[in-house]
């Protein structure tokens, strides 16, 4: 063989390689980003990363979505989705950790509306119905096909009864969700109770999917304390500047609730969270025990993280003595302290929806 002839054929070779190499590297790529080589020609849907948690989920557009997982790191999960509006929403402890867009059932595959617990999981599923189709990040509903998933979001109903979810979303709600997590689909106009939504705390009980009925207080009345409502669980204390409420919930209950009185009531607070950590020294009146509470990352506001509220920010929330004799032995190291400027009483939020029972969809 002549050395020109080698030449050409080492080449060949050598290009050869290449593309193998190339291939096997962009493999490699999708490999990852979609959970393995399982998935290496799945497509990814939606947005690969939230937008600001003050986002009002009204405002989504198609793929778009929020998470803010960190501000409430415990306590029973609870999924909420919108057919009309063709929103999703997620709560944990009681509070809005992620709003997002989805795709729902089609004419004559509606999604069916009611209460449901998940019934498994599978973050690599296929369907066994629709040739093989990939569904990431499976949360069953019903025996009979429906589920939350990953899938596409065309802005419209489109599945064929299933719940699509941007990819990086349904990722996220899979790791946190537990198997049994309540899921409540509602329509409008097709039950006697209402609910408002979204609302940063959420209307629905944890366990058992059911409308809560809000305790107003009267007139006269600075706090309610109800501990007996949810013995045990972990506190979540969210204060809102609109409505000049705190609101304490535990294992996504509520035990309280207070009026409070916020010092310059017209400067924002913007989202906030923090965790409660042991401290010697306590920061804030609000507790009075030895905790301290240490800022959390979200979306938006990531130089929250590992800074310490103040004391003089505490300052800004005046509430009843009573609620604060009650409060404080409850605050335990984890409590969630939330700030918001937005509203948490439903008569102050956008349009009322309702919870359904669960029965056959409309076609």
């Amino acid at each position: 063989m002549s050395h020109g002839k080698r030449l050409v054929q080492n080449g060949r070779f050598e290009m050869k390689s290449r593309r193998i190499f190339a291939a096997a590297l962009v493999g490699s790529v999708l490999g990852s980003l979609y959970g393995g080589a399982a998935w290496a020609n799945v497509p990814f849907w939606g947005d690969r990363s939230s937008l600001p948690v003050e986002t009002p989920a009204a405002s989504l557009k198609q793929g778009q979505w929020v998470w803010s997982g960190g501000q409430a790191p415990q306590g029973p999960v609870l999924v909420v989705v919108d057919l009309d509006r063709q929103l999703g929403y997620a709560y944990r402890n009681g509070l809005l950790i992620g709003s997002t867009t989805v795709s729902t059932g089609k004419k004559g595959y509606r999604t069916p509306t009611g209460v449901f617990q998940t019934l498994q999981k599978d973050k690599d599923h296929r369907s066994s119905i629709y040739n093989n189709a990939p569904m990431p990040y499976t949360q069953r509903l019903t025996w009979g096909g429906v589920a939350l998933h990953a899938g596409g979001l065309p802005g419209y109903p489109s599945s064929h009864g299933c719940v699509h979810l941007p990819s990086a979303f349904a990722e996220k709600l899979f790791e946190v969700s537990p198997l049994g997590m309540t899921v409540v689909v509602a329509s409008g106009g097709t039950t006697a109770r209402e609910f408002e939504h979204p609302l940063p705390i959420s209307p629905i009980d944890p366990r058992t999917g059911t409308v809560e009925h809000e305790p107003r207080l009267g007139g006269g009345e600075a706090f309610r304390w109800t501990p007996e409502a949810a013995p045990n669980g972990p506190i979540s204390l969210v204060v809102s500047r609109a409505d000049e409420r705190a609101i304490v919930l535990r294992g996504g209950v509520e035990i309280g609730r207070a009026r409070v009185s916020i010092a310059d009531p017209q400067t924002p607070f913007g989202t906030h969270a923090f965790i409660a950590h042991e401290s010697p020294q306590s920061t804030g009146a609000v507790v009075g025990n030895p905790l301290r509470w240490v800022g959390v990352a979200v979306p938006g506001h990531a130089d929250d993280a590992g800074r310490t509220l103040t004391r003089d920010e505490f300052a800004r929330v005046r509430m009843p003595l009573g609620f604060l004799d009650a409060l404080r032995p409850v605050l335990k190291a984890g409590s969630t302290l939330v700030v918001t400027d937005a509203p948490v009483l439903p008569d102050t939020t956008g349009n009322s929806m309702t919870v359904v029972t669960n029965q056959a969809p409309e076609t």
